[in-house]
């Protein structure tokens, strides 16, 4: 049997580049002075012998990332004097807004809810948007020209316990370090009606501050106060209102009694079924 040429071994650099993408968090050894951690926003081979490797420099984002790995010795961060070159080329930019991308204007966090591509007969293409503010919940339309370049958001999320409640503030645990942070009743907003002790929960973080708090689709609570099922009563009748457990009322079907557990979904506030 005749066997073509063996491949040649790519050097150890090139073989770790096959293992690189985007948002991936390398942990760089700064000759003796500690690691350094790098988000990866993308790479190239200039060379076949080299890698370019083209990182975030934003230490609080490599913080946030769990998968952070070590970056074999064949590999070195770039000099930071290149990355304002690199970033010019790896640009934001309106072309890449997408439903949830979070992008920052006028010093404050928005998130995409949708969005459209438009490319006139004549003039300027552009993309029409529909923005949230992270921080005060508004919604706004907004126009991009195509290719100009955006800021992103860098909104982080951070898993959360919620453990009790103390007078008129919200106290969530990371169950890690036991850490406590705590939420006053404006920032909770009416999350407060399905938030349970116990429950685990997502703070968004920008900046260093919590901005929003996103709580678990669905929660099970129980009904503390209702008007008795009547015999008979089946899943196709109609509905009453029911107290739940943490104050909140939602209207149930009619077979629903004091004391059973219900599902509710939390985006919409509704009964979804009996757990």
């Amino acid at each position: 049997m005749i066997h073509g040429p063996a491949k040649p071994l790519l050097p150890p650099r090139q073989r770790y580049a096959n293992t690189l993408k985007p948002s991936k968090v390398l942990v760089f050894n700064n000759g003796g002075n500690g690691n350094h951690l790098s988000s990866v926003i993308g790479f190239f081979h200039p060379q076949p012998s080299s890698i370019a490797i083209i990182v975030s420099f934003s230490l609080s984002q490599a913080l946030h990332t769990p998968n952070a790995q070590f970056a074999p010795d064949s590999v070195s961060a770039p000099k930071i004097p290149h990355f304002g070159f690199y970033a010019g080329i790896m640009a934001f930019s309106s072309n890449d807004i997408k439903v949830g991308t979070e992008i920052e204007i006028d010093g404050a966090p928005w998130r995409v809810l949708e969005f459209l591509h438009v490319k006139p007969g004549k003039g300027a293409a552009f993309v029409r948007t529909k923005i949230r503010n992270f921080i005060t919940g508004n919604t706004i339309e907004k126009t991009f020209r195509a290719g100009v370049t955006i800021d992103e958001a860098n909104v982080f999320k951070e898993t959360k316990q919620f453990t009790y409640k103390d007078v008129s503030q919200f106290v969530f645990m990371d169950l890690t370090t036991f850490e406590e942070i705590r939420l006053n009743e404006a920032d909770v907003g009416d999350k407060t009606k399905w938030l349970k002790e116990g429950m685990d929960c997502n703070l968004l973080l920008w900046k260093g501050k919590v901005i929003g708090l996103e709580l678990p689709i669905t929660v099970q609570l129980s009904v503390v106060e209702v008007d008795p099922g009547l015999k008979g009563d089946t899943a196709q009748g109609g509905s009453k209102p029911a107290t739940l457990e943490t104050g909140a009322i939602v209207n149930v079907p009619l077979f629903i009694n004091t004391g059973d557990t219900i599902i509710v979904d939390t985006r919409t506030g509704q009964y979804t079924s009996r757990a």
